[in-house]
């Protein structure tokens, strides 16, 4: 049986890589999905393969930095579905560099996509849930709706290199807990899934990928020099990098009925890695 049936999903960064993936999976469990990303092609892929699938989806493109992206991403789950059950809040990247070579600019970055774009989505999905909870509560019925956070292992133990990345996701996880107290009562579960390694094309070898990527014609390095990849792996007890479809299982448990006496919680998705 399709345990998300009936759910509407908003997945933020879901046309690559783990987004991807969670969108897909939540798509297979029969929950419709509002898929995004900063390009139209990789959206309407996700989008495609959901509809392959004989799921439903629609695509929201557009940059979640942007001021007003949290009001037309819940929009457009509510004008095209009429509803909002779960919201993953996955999209992001990162900036590198040692203290001394980040300027403001960068840091600030790292906050804006990591930290304020999911607190503008989940700011702009807060009064309709109030209104939704306070009606089904009238009518004697609780429903459960859930919200993911992606962090990282560097926001929970640090990485050298990603002062401002680390902070950022750091952050999230206070974001995280706070809801989880706050929106208790509106019968919202709010979690965190704090990821170690795992395969996208932030940790590919950066000689076998474009090491670049654009972002509103801005180039951020991708990847990983593949000696540093090699060290990194023997830290993992379990011995290789997680596969996406690993990493979106932790999500979809955090989305499904079977997490719905679980909140505030960070859970470490890193292979058994400690970092």
């Amino acid at each position: 049986m399709a345990r998300l049936e009936g759910k509407v999903a908003i997945i933020s960064g879901s046309g690559r890589g783990i987004g991807q993936a969670v969108a897909i999976r939540l798509a297979r469990e029969g929950a419709r999905v509002v898929v995004n990303d900063l390009d139209d092609a990789p959206a309407e892929e996700t989008v495609a393969a959901i509809k392959a699938l004989g799921g439903d989806a629609i695509a929201c493109v557009g940059n979640v930095a942007a001021p007003d992206f949290g009001e037309v991403f819940v929009g457009a789950a509510l004008a095209n579905f009429g509803a909002l059950d779960i919201i993953v809040n996955n999209a992001g990247y990162n900036n590198d560099g040692m203290i001394q070579n980040q300027t403001d600019a960068q840091f600030q970055e790292m906050i804006d996509v990591h930290v304020t774009a999911p607190f503008r989505i989940l700011r702009a999905a807060s009064e309709h849930w109030r209104v939704m909870a306070k009606r089904e509560a009238a009518e004697g019925r609780e429903v459960i709706r859930k919200v993911v956070n992606v962090s990282s292992v560097a926001g929970t133990q640090g990485n050298a290199g990603q002062v401002s990345y680390s902070s950022a996701k750091a952050a999230i996880v206070g974001m995280t807990k706070t809801l989880s107290k706050e929106w208790g009562r509106l019968k919202v579960c709010v979690n965190c899934v704090a990821f170690g390694l795992v395969e996208t094309r932030l940790t590919k070898p950066n000689t076998e990928i474009e090491s670049r990527f654009e972002i509103e014609g801005r180039k951020i390095k991708m990847g990983l020099p593949p000696a540093i990849l090699d060290s990194l792996q023997t830290l993992v007890p379990l011995g290789r990098l997680g596969s996406v479809e690993e990493a979106a299982g932790s999500i979809y448990f955090l989305c499904s009925p079977d997490s719905d006496y679980v909140s505030g919680q960070v859970l470490l998705v890193t292979g058994g890695a400690s970092f």
